[in-house]
């Protein structure tokens, strides 16, 4: 089931880049924790107002932004 409801983008909160629930925590802020390491239990423990679906939801929304057609020009 896809968590990606909770991936919000609004013009008022962080200048419309995509957040978690509405929250000012922006989705390059949970990948970026990741990518230096943290776990995702480091990060609920951080941020107790987060949830685990939450941290699914980021995961989700970069690997479908990551896919994307190649075009090849021969």
């Amino acid at each position: 089931m896809s968590n990606l409801d909770r991936i919000t983008v609004d013009p008022e909160v962080c200048g419309g880049r995509p957040c978690i629930r509405g929250l000012r925590i922006r989705v390059k802020d949970i990948l970026d924790m990741l990518a230096d390491g943290a776990t995702s239990e480091d990060i609920l423990r951080d941020y107790p107002y987060l949830e685990a679906a939450d941290i699914a939801a980021t995961l989700e929304y970069a690997a479908r932004q990551a896919d994307h057609s190649v075009i090849r020009v021969a």
